[in-house]
């Protein structure tokens, strides 16, 4: 008998535990760390010093790659600005240039998108740096009914669509697709 009594009151915490309810919202991990990766839709200032005709923008293309003269196509989906910048420079430098060198940045990010309980969902220009409360104000604010504490973040991670609830102040990169729900009460 006593060793059941000890038995239950050592499982006890874990029932109550259990039954439990956090006001925070449940999180998932959504990678937010790491160097920006390039993606179709960035649009690219490459600067080749020496060649003022090369210099230019270039928008990263539905196939993850941008087009310069003399090299064409050069691949740029899930590299760095550093990575491109290499490939570029090797790709001129297979007959075209000696040394050449060759300095990539991000003029203009790929849009995030903002959809559900806000004032005017759709295509967003993104700003580095931006959370989710910037983006909601990008797009009119919240409607009258709108969950106003949390939001769902679909975002692509390598070949896979990851899908988290956070909170306002969650950090967005371009790319993402917000969904503000509505409230029930």
């Amino acid at each position: 008998m006593m060793g059941r009594l000890r038995l239950a009151l050592l499982l006890l915490p874990l029932f109550l535990g259990a039954c439990a309810h956090t006001v925070r919202p449940a999180t998932y991990l959504v990678e937010q760390s790491g160097p920006y990766l390039l993606d179709s839709g960035d649009v690219l200032r490459i600067s080749v010093y020496g060649d003022a005709n090369l210099t230019n923008t270039y928008r990263v293309d539905d196939s993850g790659a941008i087009s310069m003269p003399l090299v064409g196509a050069v691949p740029a989906r899930g590299g760095t600005t550093e990575a491109l910048s290499r490939k570029v420079a090797s790709a001129l430098a297979a007959g075209y240039m000696r040394n050449p060198n060759v300095a990539v940045e991000v003029a203009e990010y790929r849009p995030f998108f903002i959809q559900g309980a806000v004032g005017s969902s759709g295509q967003y220009s993104y700003s580095y740096g931006m959370t989710v409360r910037a983006a909601i104000s990008a797009a009119g604010g919240f409607t009258d009914t709108a969950n106003r504490n949390t939001a769902t973040i679909y975002r692509r991670q390598g070949n896979e669509m990851v899908k988290g609830s956070v909170e306002l102040d969650f950090p967005i990169l371009p790319g993402d697709t917000i969904v503000i729900s509505e409230r029930w009460i």
